[in-house]
């Protein structure tokens, strides 16, 4: 027994600009007013690119373990410092993931993602995790690392901090 298919395919132009009209917006605005300087889709190339820089740090805001919500703050001169103080913070993460990943593309070298596999781009966060298990002892009187793998070296040779993961 076979079976045989024989289809038209038919689009409804009505019913498609219909769906399009109800379809989101959103704007994007720029200071640049000169068209040919900055065309259309160059703003929302960039809008998009925002994605990677600093505006992707901010996502930790809405993480329920940051516990934003028990600040409490009543003079605009605190919103202000604590704005300021969590802008330099991002500051310095966004830098240090930065010289990591350059690091690693330099060396040709990886750390293992979540699932174990080599990766050249991975989160600043994700490795502090990595070191979770890493502790410094005390035995006889001399300092000692326990748990260090070789890519917890790889990242501390990176990251400059050697002398206290490595007792160089």
């Amino acid at each position: 027994m076979s079976y045989r298919l024989l289809a038209r395919l038919e689009v409804d132009e009505g019913k498609l600009e219909r769906a399009r009209r109800g379809l989101g917006r959103f704007l994007l605005a720029t200071d640049v007013l000169d068209r040919e300087a900055l065309p259309a889709g160059e703003v929302l190339k960039r809008y998009k690119d925002q994605g990677r820089t600093v505006e992707r740090g901010f996502r930790f805001l809405k993480d329920p373990l940051f516990f934003s919500g028990s600040a409490f703050l009543k003079r605009p001169e605190g919103v202000m410092a604590l704005g300021m103080v969590m802008a330099l913070a991002l500051l310095v993460y966004a830098l240090g993931e930065w010289a990591l990943r350059r690091g690693l593309a330099e060396t040709g070298s990886s750390l293992p993602d979540q699932k174990g596999k080599p990766t050249q781009r991975p989160t600043l966060r994700w490795v502090f995790g990595l070191f979770i298990w890493v502790r410094l002892v005390e035995l006889e009187g001399r300092p000692l690392v326990l748990n260090l793998a070789p890519h917890h070296e790889t990242a501390v040779r990176l990251l400059g901090a050697g002398r206290y993961y490595l007792l160089e």
